[in-house]
């Protein structure tokens, strides 16, 4: 995947999931903020395991409905 591609499936996601006005607004709060993602992704879960975040993971995708990446 490009990353325009990359780029474009991100908007749609967030589109889909918060519409456009939120969705336009979570980057404007994104760009306007410093934001670590690093040092984000290693405070997120403090005392899940690795193990317990995959399955979670993978329970979540098996609920959700198939889709192929253009339907997005």
């Amino acid at each position: 995947m490009t990353d325009t591609e990359l780029r474009l499936e991100g908007f749609k996601a967030l589109v889909n999931t918060l519409g456009e006005v939120q969705a336009e607004r979570f980057i404007a709060l994104t760009l306007r903020e410093p934001f670590d993602y690093t040092h984000w992704q290693r405070t997120l879960w403090p005392t899940e395991s690795i193990a317990a975040l995959s399955h979670a993971a993978m329970q979540a995708r098996q609920q959700r409905p198939e889709q192929s990446p253009h339907q997005l």
